[in-house]
C-alpha cells in the first residue's frame, strides 16, 4: 500500500532502489506518527472536517496502535510503504471509512517533518538524561579526588600541576556547553512543521495553533515553505548538538588512553573492563575507550555528513531527505552508548596516589618558583631567567606547597557553580511541558 498510488505498480528495482531502508527507519517514527495523527484529527473535527463519531473511532483506534507500539507487536507489514502508510491501512482495515479520512489537511511531507520532530524531541531527552548523569558522575570524582595531583601538558610535553579535581571537573564543564548546543537544536526540533502540507499549505482553514497546542510544541514554524526546508537543517543541527557531546568524550578517551598507558600509570581499570593480547601476556588495552574514541570521531562528522546530502538543493521536498534518517538515527545509538560507557567505565576508575614524587616530574614546579620570587618583588623577566638558570645547572629541588586560590584553579574548583550552570541550562529545556501534553493526548 502506498499512500500516492493510483493504478499504475512501480518497477520492483524503482520501488527497491528508493525505498531502501525506510520501513526500518520509520519503525522508530511509529509512536510519533501516532501522536501526530491524534493531534491532526482533533484538528480535523474542530474545523468541520470529522465528525463526532469518525473521531472517537480514529481516536480510541489510533491509541491501540500507540499501545500495540509501546509492546512491541507493532509492525510495517511487507507490501506496506512505510509507517504512515501502515497507520493509515490498519484503521481503515479495523473501523472503516473513518480510517481514510485522516490524511485530510496534509502531506505526507508535513506527516514526516512532525514525525521526525517529535522523535527528535523524545532521543534529545534521552540524550540530555544521560550526559546529565555524567556530569554527576564527573562533578562528584572531581571532589572525591580533588587533593590528588597529576602533571598538566602542553604540546605533550610537562608543564604544569594539575589535579584530578580540576580533570574530572573540566569535562563536566565541556558538557554544560554541549547542553548549551543542544539546547539550540532543542529549540529547533520544539517548532510544529504541521499544517505546511507539501510545503504550500492547504485550502482547508486548518487551525495550526491547535496542534501545536496539542503536541506541546513551543511555537509554530510559520511560514509553509520554510517549515518543508527545515527538512535537512533539523536534523544538521541536532547532529552538531551530538558532535559536540561526542567531541568532549573524544578528548576524555583520548587522555584515558593516554592515562592508562605504563608510561604515565595515572589511572587503571579493572580487568573486566579491560582486555589483553593473543600473545603479550602482560597487556591490558583500554579498547572501550578506543571503540569510544572512533565513534565519536564518527559522530563529530556527522554535521557535514548531513549538510553534504542537502547541500545545492532548492526549496521544496526532494526524495534525498528519506536518506537523512539512514544517517541521523543510528548516530542517537552510538552517542547514547558512547555516554553509557563513559558512565561504567568512570565509575570503576582507580587513581594512582602520589603520582608527582616521580623525579621526571621535578620540573612541573618551575611557575611556582617563578611566582614566589615575584610575589618577593622581583620583576617577572628576571625570576623567570633566574628560574631558569638553575634548572640548566641542575640546583632546582621542584618540592613547593601549591597555593592556588582563583576561580576554578586547583584549590578552588568552583563546583557548586558549574553545577548551577548545568542546572539552568536544564531548566530551559522544559521538558515536563511536552510530557504533560503528550500524557493528555494518549489519555
Amino acid at each position: 500500500m502506498k499512500l500516492w498510488q493510483k493504478n499504475i505498480a512501480t518497477n520492483n528495482l524503482v520501488e527497491t532502489f528508493t525505498v531502501g531502508l525506510d520501513r526500518e527507519m520509520d519503525m522508530q517514527l511509529a509512536a510519533a506518527d501516532v501522536l501526530g495523527s491524534l493531534a491532526h484529527t482533533q484538528m480535523l473535527h474542530s474545523i468541520g472536517l470529522l465528525n463526532a463519531d469518525d473521531l472517537a473511532a480514529i481516536q480510541k483506534e489510533l491509541k491501540n496502535i500507540y499501545k500495540e507500539i509501546e509492546n512491541g507487536s507493532f509492525i510495517i507489514e511487507p507490501n506496506v510503504e512505510d509507517v504512515h502508510s501502515q497507520i493509515e491501512l490498519l484503521l481503515t482495515q479495523r473501523i472503516g471509512d473513518a480510517g481514510k479520512k485522516i490524511h485530510s489537511g496534509r502531506s505526507r511531507n508535513d506527516q514526516v517533518l512532525v514525525d521526525l520532530k517529535l522523535y527528535m524531541r523524545v532521543v534529545i531527552k534521552e540524550m540530555v538524561a544521560s550526559t546529565t548523569e555524567l556530569f554527576d558522575l564527573l562533578t562528584n570524582l572531581a571532589q572525591q579526588h580533588k587533593e590528588k595531583l597529576l602533571p598538566g601538558y602542553t604540546h605533550l610535553q610537562i608543564a604544569m600541576p594539575s589535579s584530578f579535581g580540576l580533570w574530572f571537573g573540566a569535562y563536566a564543564e565541556s558538557l554544560v556547553d554541549d547542553l548549551e548546543l543542544m539546547l539550540a537544536a532543542y529549540k529547533i526540533s520544539n517548532k510544529n512543521p504541521l499544517g505546511s502540507a507539501a510545503g504550500y499549505g492547504s485550502s482547508f482553514p486548518l487551525n495550526r495553533q491547535l496542534t501545536t497546542d496539542l503536541l506541546g510544541f513551543n511555537s509554530l514554524n510559520y511560514n509553509v515553505v520554510y517549515a518543508q526546508m527545515g527538512r535537512g537543517k533539523t536534523e544538521r543541527i541536532v547532529a552538531q548538538g551530538i558532535s559536540a557531546i561526542a567531541a568532549t568524550l573524544n578528548k576524555m578517551a583520548m587522555d584515558a588512553c593516554l592515562f592508562m598507558n605504563q608510561n604515565f600509570g595515572f589511572i587503571a581499570f579493572p580487568d573486566e573492563l579491560t582486555t589483553g593480547s593473543s600473545i603479550m601476556p602482560h597487556k591490558k588495552n583500554p579498547d572501550v575507550w578506543e571503540i569510544m574514541r572512533g565513534r565519536t570521531n564518527q559522530l563529530q562528522a556527522l554535521p557535514n555528513q548531513i549538510a553534504m546530502l542537502t547541500t545545492n538543493l532548492p526549496s521544496g521536498y526532494h526524495r534525498e531527505m528519506q536518506l537523512l534518517k539512514e544517517t541521523l538515527f543510528p548516530a542517537f545509538n552510538t552517542i547514547l552508548s558512547c555516554l553509557d560507557m563513559a558512565k561504567l567505565m568512570l565509575s570503576n576508575i582507580k587513581i594512582k596516589d602520589n603520582i608527582l614524587d616521580d623525579p621526571k616530574y621535578q620540573y612541573l614546579f618551575s611557575v611556582e618558583e617563578v611566582n614566589k620570587q615575584v610575589l618577593a618583588g622581583v620583576p617577572f623577566r628576571e625570576a623567570y631567567k633566574q628560574v631558569g638558570l638553575a634548572i640548566e645547572a641542575g640546583e632546582f629541588n621542584g618540592k613547593y606547597e601549591l597555593n592556588h586560590t582563583h576561580e576554578g584553579s586547583i584549590g578552588n574548583l568552583n563546583l557548586p557553580e558549574v553545577h548551577k550552570m548545568m542546572d539552568d541550562v536544564i531548566a530551559q529545556f522544559n521538558f515536563e511541558k511536552v510530557d504533560a501534553a503528550i500524557a493528555k493526548l494518549i489519555a
